[in-house]
């Protein structure tokens, strides 16, 4: 483009008549926001298996280590890779792991990027990480990812296991959204998980599982 052109597009739009912005109309809230704690519970649920995923209400921590002890035993777990949130760190997988004959493993375990990143995708068999928020909506996971939640935990291992405090279950994305941005709160990455990961880029076929974890289950913890 010439400097010529350039010019003369610029004052077309210098003189072009100014119009106010149209205004956007007020929308009902989504239903989600007239539900109560254990509607919000039962519909994500629901809409976590719908969209791919295998999902179990567990009463306290007791029932949530049997739990993941039995899914474990049933996709032939033996090595897995924990992160350190607050979700996580009462649970004391580790020493869950050392009893379950599970080896669990934390990122903080590994003093540098490359060990940690060669054990992510090539040792640990499957993921644990809590959430910071669920979408009842969508049966979506929210992840805020930093030091204690590292973003390969989740997505790398072909098995990915979310620990889901009932408390954290919130209507919509906005809700979410907003929580996460307050009070200074500025994280660099969030991941939105909504069932396995899945493409139609070969042939308009969907696939699940093709860029990420293959099975993702969440226990809801009471």
């Amino acid at each position: 483009m010439t400097d010529q052109v350039r010019h003369r597009i610029l004052q077309r739009l210098q003189g072009a008549e100014r119009k106010n912005a149209v205004k956007r109309p007020t929308l009902p809230l989504p239903r989600e926001h007239h539900l109560d704690a254990a509607q919000l519970k039962d519909q994500f649920m629901a809409q976590f298996e719908a969209q791919g995923g295998t999902c179990y209400p567990v009463a306290d921590r007791d029932a949530l280590h049997d739990r993941l002890a039995a899914i474990f035993q049933a996709e032939g777990i033996t090595r897995a890779m924990a992160t350190a949130d607050d979700v996580l760190l009462p649970l004391d997988l580790v020493r869950w792991g050392e009893r379950s004959g599970v080896s669990v493993v934390m990122p903080p375990d590994y003093p540098d990027r490359r060990g940690f990143t060669r054990a992510v995708f090539d040792d640990v068999q499957a993921g644990i990480t809590g959430v910071d928020f669920a979408a009842a909506e969508s049966g979506t996971l929210i992840l805020a990812h930093g030091r204690s939640q590292a973003r390969l935990v989740s997505l790398a291992p072909l098995v990915h296991v979310a620990i889901v405090p009932v408390t954290r279950i919130v209507g919509t994305y906005d809700t979410a959204i907003q929580a996460l941005f307050t009070d200074g709160r500025r994280p660099s990455q969030v991941s939105f998980i909504t069932g396995p990961s899945m493409t139609a880029d070969i042939q308009a076929t969907m696939f699940k599982g093709m860029h990420g974890p293959q099975k993702i289950f969440a226990l809801v913890l009471e």
